[in-house]
């Protein structure tokens, strides 16, 4: 490793406009990775029927992508981890444009399936790379808070998708595909217009050495990854992806039980697709939610060392019983079959109100949601206050891929419970029972924490201890 120091009159950038900007791109595009991952389950029905293959095949589809998006990431971080995050960055959105574009033009499950694992591979690079750049814009006291707003982002992003495959796709399920891909290139052509985030600028112990004009060149090596390894912290933090993401890769499917709960009232199927993207949209507004999950880990994480993962274990636990009683509670559906996209979608919003069982069903979802959000800042935060700058992102991509794993197999395996719940457990009523017993994947995630809450202090310490060293070489 090696370090250099910057001339006098070296460019990093901008003013505080040109930092904002860059800001707000990197989160942006953090969120339209997840508008492409949910754009794919609201509209299994039409697609199914275009390809004619089984539900199940589509669903198959989601949960590889899932995880050949993980494995890249991998590689995507170490290599970002290395070199100029930047271009991997425009990369990869390139890459996600092109498979979400050639999406749209499939005709035939094949073709599908390489288009969507052309996405998949380019979406790897955006999560991975840009944790990475994030978290050298953020001082440790707030990391809690403008990571909430990082996964904010990404839970906007799959909201989004959801949204928009469900009310541009009702009619023509390739129109969302190709709308999304416009927006895919014109997010590249906007990175052009961001600067270079320094390395490991938000340390305030190398603050010092970095106003001076010397530069953190630290960079991972192969010899690291045993190290990173080593950090009992991030065995936790890694590990608890495989369970948190079997219950959260299942819930891809809520659109669909509710979809499926109009249609057993009597829906069309068209109306019933609406119907299903709208609830499910409103009953994931508690992620939102994440902000306080944020601000609740720094104030705490302040007290104690053990604060985040604390505040995460909690989280997750707590809300285990709302999810149980949200795929349970009946709710009345009452819109006019057949309207127009506009009058389904004002009828779901009216029914919140006038309808009890909706009303009921959206409360328990939000606190659900809400005590689940607290998972992500805190994860995040957690990777960036146990790691020195030159790991955060092949750390965070080690997590995505367990993160993957977890959630391919939740969405895989899910499909096949459905499946296997129909004999004894009539629709709606087998997806209900299904995703309620995935969610209790929740339990072993939150014990994880409890146990990351034991080890992270000593391993804060330590990296606290590595960049004083390193700011007195530099």
């Amino acid at each position: 490793m090696t370090v250099t120091r910057g001339g006098p009159g070296r460019v990093r950038g901008g003013g505080a406009a040109h930092r904002l900007y860059s800001v707000v791109v990197f989160v942006l595009l953090a969120s339209l990775d997840n508008v492409a991952i949910g754009l794919v389950p609201p509209l299994y029905g039409p697609i199914a029927h275009a390809l004619d293959v089984p539900e199940g095949l589509l669903g198959l589809v989601t949960a590889v992508s899932f995880l050949v998006s993980a494995v890249a990431a991998v590689g995507w971080a170490y290599v970002g981890d290395r070199t100029d995050r930047k271009p991997l960055l425009m990369v990869g959105t390139l890459l996600w444009a092109a498979g979400t574009g050639a999406t749209a033009f499939a005709g035939s499950y094949p073709t599908f399936l390489v288009a969507q694992l052309v996405a998949a591979v380019g979406l790897g690079a955006v999560g991975s790379v840009g944790f990475s750049v994030v978290t050298d814009l953020i001082s440790p006291t707030r990391r809690g808070l403008v990571m909430s707003f990082w996964g904010l982002s990404q839970g906007v992003g799959t909201l989004a998708g959801t949204l928009v495959g469900g009310l541009l796709g009702a009619t023509d399920w390739r129109r969302p595909f190709l709308v999304l891909t416009g927006v895919g290139l014109a997010a590249t052509a906007a990175y052009l217009f961001t600067y270079d985030i320094r390395r490991g600028q938000s340390e305030p112990e190398l603050a010092g050495a970095l106003d001076a004009g010397a530069e953190y060149d630290y960079r991972i090596s192969r010899a690291d990854l045993p190290r990173i390894l080593a950090r009992r912290t991030n065995r936790w933090l890694i590990l608890q992806g495989l369970t948190a993401q079997v219950a959260f890769g299942s819930l891809v499917w809520l659109p669909r039980l509710f979809a499926e709960r109009a249609e057993d009232q009597g829906y069309s199927e068209a109306t019933a697709i609406v119907v299903g993207s709208v609830f499910a949209t409103l009953f994931q507004l508690g992620g939102v939610l994440s902000i306080v999950g944020g601000l609740v880990g720094d104030a705490v994480q302040r007290r104690t060392p053990r604060g985040r993962a604390l505040v995460a274990a909690v989280g997750i636990l707590a809300a285990v019983p709302f999810y149980l009683v949200l795929f349970f509670v009946p709710v009345t559906i009452d819109v006019p079959d057949g309207a127009g996209t506009g009058a389904v979608v004002g009828a779901v919003l009216s029914s919140v109100v006038t309808e009890p069982s909706v009303g009921l069903s959206l409360l328990t979802a939000v606190v659900a949601l809400a005590l689940t959000s607290a998972n992500s800042p805190n994860w995040f935060a957690l990777i960036a206050d146990v790691n020195p700058p030159e790991h955060r992102g092949t750390v965070y991509s080690l997590g995505n891929l367990a993160n993957g794993v977890g959630r391919a197999a939740g969405n895989g395996l899910v499909g096949l419970a459905f499946q296997g719940l129909r004999a004894a457990f009539p629709p709606p009523l087998n997806l209900a029972v299904g995703l309620a017993a995935f969610q209790l994947f929740f339990i072993p995630t939150g014990v994880m924490y409890w146990l990351a809450s034991r080890t992270s202090p000593t391993d804060i310490g330590n990296v606290h201890d590595l960049l004083h060293t390193r700011a007195d070489r530099l």
